[in-house]
């Protein structure tokens, strides 16, 4: 997988955001257990769906409720409803594929989507047979009964049970195919309580002879209507913002806020969030230091995708790494990031102001193998590169090194008693020296290499530290005909290290 990025794997959600949620990451949901557990209770909700729906509408065509026959419709829609999340459930939380890289968590949105319309036609059939009856005096004969009560009382319970049931699963995993399912059967409850008090005024107005309380029937499907309606708009509001991609509300702040608190993060660049049923995608880009190393960049990246996965919960967050110059960024910075951009390992940087005219000299490791025209070329495209991003710089002398580019083969390790004994006398003339340790020879192709370990006063500034390995390297190559000569320096508290 590139780096910067990751796919998330599912996980727990708690109460946070909105309707967002942050997690414990330490722990993860199984995919199977999940799949099983959603499916169940949308099973339930399905027979439970159907239970009441045969139920209302026997007692309504047997009573002549408007009422009981609004409500057996909007049960009935319910049923369509609670079948078409069984089917999304079963659906979106297949894994993605070739086809479908994102998953198939949209089928989700999709079912809340139809619901909704499902909902809306209900609600058009009820206010229209309710104005009917109010007034156009359409003939009708509703008979309150005890078993419309307990029907409806029925109903009320059976709601009850399975919109916990749902909402409990729902919030749990973040499915909003079972949180529009959850919604419609605990707005059941007070749309069969309406009807419940509708029955009530109409047995009122025959028993007291009150007229007027016989059409309390239509004007309590109108409150059902009414119900119905406000649910309706909201779920519409929730599945065209997911089906349109929109970012959850207050989200993408939150993110912008958390991801500017990561140290090394310059800024952020861009933001984009998606949901596809219970899963969030999420997309941003955030500046960081253009000198900054490969690993030390992508722990910084980890770092930005945990944050996010904490908002988020189950998501897949990819984060793309833009380079930035820093504002503290010195000459010497911005001379490596040239470097860098032309990929090209330099060290040994010398920036000096002479006369009032800056003057940099820098060494430029290449491949051995490389001519000398090809070698010019490439130190000649950097410089024009630290002038073009480097105005104030006057002049720049390059030093050229070959790097090798194959493993060295044969050679000896050597030992000189006497020459060993000269080199730790040599460092011994050093104030700043405590010790020579570990000296040793190696032959290579015919050429004699140095390497050995210098111990060094603690609080030693660094570059006299340099000062001394570079003096110390001097005298040796005066005893010996060495080739190169290779010194560790050590602090005096740690010197076997």
């Amino acid at each position: 997988m590139p780096a910067g990025q990751e796919r998330i794997a599912h996980h727990p959600r708690k109460p946070a955001i909105g309707s967002l949620a942050t997690h414990d990451p330490a722990m993860a949901f199984d995919p199977d257990s999940m799949r099983a557990e959603k499916q169940r209770v949308a099973r339930n909700s399905v027979l439970v769906a159907i239970i009441i729906t045969v139920f209302k509408f026997v007692v309504g065509f047997w009573s002549g409720s408007l009422g009981i026959l609004s409500e057996a419709l909007h049960s009935s829609l319910d049923l369509v409803a609670a079948i078409i999340t069984l089917f999304s459930v079963r659906v979106s939380d297949l894994p993605a594929d070739s086809v479908h890289q994102y998953g198939h968590g949209k089928v989700e949105n999709v079912s809340a989507f139809i619901e909704t319309g499902l909902l809306l036609a209900t609600c058009v059939w009820i206010v229209w047979e309710a104005i009917r009856r109010l007034f156009f005096h359409a003939i009708f004969h509703v008979e309150p009964s005890i078993w419309a009560v307990l029907v409806m009382g029925l109903s009320i319970v059976l709601d009850y049970g399975r919109s916990r049931s749902l909402k409990r699963v729902a919030d749990k995993y973040s499915s909003q195919a079972l949180q529009a399912d959850a919604l419609h059967f605990s707005t059941d409850i007070w749309s069969s309580s309406v009807v419940i008090a509708g029955l009530a005024f109409v047995w009122a107005g025959r028993a007291y002879g009150i007229p007027w309380l016989i059409q309390a029937d239509p004007i309590a499907a109108l409150g059902v209507a009414a119900i119905v309606m406000s649910v309706s708009w909201r779920l519409a509001r929730e599945t065209l913002d997911a089906l349109l991609d929109a970012a959850p509300r207050g989200i993408r702040h939150e993110i912008i806020t958390q991801v500017r608190t990561v140290p090394g993060v310059l800024g952020v660049e861009r933001v984009r969030i998606r949901r596809a049923g219970s899963r969030y995608f999420a997309d941003i880009a955030v500046g960081m230091a253009r000198n900054l190393a490969f690993q030390a960049a992508d722990a910084l990246v980890s770092e930005v995708r945990h944050r996010i996965q904490h908002l988020l919960g189950d998501s897949d967050v990819v984060v793309h790494a833009e380079p930035r110059a820093p504002i503290t960024e010195s000459t010497f910075d911005r001379i490596r990031a040239a470097a860098l951009r032309n990929n090209l390992p330099v060290h040994d940087i010398s920036v000096q102001d002479l006369a009032g005219e800056i003057h940099v000299e820098l060494h430029v490791e290449l491949d051995e193998t490389m001519t000398l025209i090809a070698a010019h070329d490439r130190v000649t495209a950097l410089e024009a590169d630290i002038r073009a991003h480097v105005p104030e710089i006057g002049s720049i002398l390059t030093h050229i090194e070959s790097e090798p580019a194959t493993v060295e083969t044969g050679g000896a390790i050597l030992r000189d008693r006497a020459l060993e004994e000269k080199f730790k006398a040599i460092g011994a003339s050093f104030p700043d020296v405590v010790d020579v340790h570990e000296i040793v020879f190696k032959r290579v192709r015919g050429h004699i290499f140095l390497s050995c370990h210098v111990t060094m006063h603690d609080n030693l500034p660094l570059a006299r530290v340099h000062e001394v390995q570079t003096e110390l390297e001097t005298r040796f190559k005066q005893e010996a005909p060495l080739l190169r000569v290779l010194i560790h320096p050590e602090p005096q508290t740690d010197n076997r290290r």
